[in-house]
């Protein structure tokens, strides 16, 4: 019964996560990364870059980060690169598009793309994502020090989404139990000082 009533909570959650885009323009958007098909991303990882796009030229933020690493071994790009080209396309100058091309997970693109923002001065993002992906996303942005993160997220046309809500659940319980145990200095593997 807890679990059902776990899983039918966090569906809700999901489900009713909306835009929260600050009245200011960010400093930056971030795009999380998702799969490529060859060297063009796959049609889910379009419609976060489509909605990137539209929100560049809105004036939201005037710069990018992409984030993502080699999707597979023999991949040519990385999804980061994959998506630069992609948004080039859609006209958003390469100048204006920052890489992160390292990461592997949601965890990862956040941290990686926070140090990419300390280290260029800015202060406030908009994490752009899917709906179903949002929640977590958002929470990972807030427990790696992102200033107040806006969000940006939409619905897929292109995913089965009843099995993307069904792994987002999953993903988010993983998430709370993760984030229980950075709190945990032991279990974090900080050595205990005298």
């Amino acid at each position: 019964m807890v679990i059902l009533l776990w899983a039918g909570w966090v569906q809700w959650r999901l489900y009713s996560l909306a835009d929260t885009l600050p009245q200011q323009p960010a400093d930056v958007g971030i795009v999380l990364g998702a799969a490529l098909w060859g060297d063009e991303p796959s049609p889910a990882l379009k419609e976060r870059l489509d909605r990137a796009a539209e929100l560049y030229k809105q004036h939201m933020f005037p710069r990018l980060i992409v984030s993502g690493g080699y999707d597979v071994p023999n991949a040519k790009l990385t999804e980061a690169e994959g998506m630069r080209d992609y948004l080039v396309n859609l006209g958003v100058p390469a100048k204006q598009i920052v890489l992160e091309n390292k990461a592997t997970s949601t965890y990862e693109n956040v941290l990686f793309s926070k140090q990419l923002m300390d280290r260029s001065g800015w202060r406030k993002a908009i994490v752009i994502t899917h709906r179903y992906h949002g929640l977590r996303a958002l929470e990972m942005a807030k427990s790696v020090g992102m200033e107040d993160p806006g969000l940006a997220v939409m619905d897929s046309k292109a995913l089965i989404m009843w099995w993307h809500l069904g792994r987002e659940t999953l993903a988010y319980t993983k998430w709370q139990w993760d984030k229980l145990m950075l709190q945990i200095p032991v279990l974090r593997g900080d050595s205990v000082q005298n």
